[in-house]
């Protein structure tokens, strides 16, 4: 009972998604290394589903110097976030933004 206000709670003050905009300080470079996030247990036994959209800031090697949630469900962001700080983006002359988003279903 009270696992369920909770969660009620969570899903009435998450953000919502935003439309994925097209600004000059996001760029289409090419994923070198992707890991698949994993499914929360609680998400799964809640049989919970939902997308998360993340901003990943990108050096210039590629790796990920940090990560801004644009929205989502709360309790799916954290797996998103520890999946995208492993993912490797092809090299580029400056730091780019990437816009990421991942669909989970139970």
């Amino acid at each position: 009972m009270i696992l369920g206000f909770v969660l009620i709670s969570l899903l009435a003050i998450c953000t919502p998604l935003v439309a994925q905009s097209d600004t000059p300080e996001q760029s289409a470079r090419k994923v070198t290394n992707r890991v698949v996030p994993g499914y929360p247990a609680m998400a799964r036994s809640l049989k919970l589903s939902g997308a998360v959209k993340l901003e990943a800031l990108v050096l210039p090697n590629g790796n990920v110097k940090s990560i801004q949630v644009v929205g989502g469900i709360p309790l799916l962001v954290q797996s998103a976030q520890n999946a995208v700080r492993d993912w490797k983006w092809e090299k580029a002359e400056h730091e780019t933004t990437e816009l990421v988003e991942f669909h989970f279903h139970p």
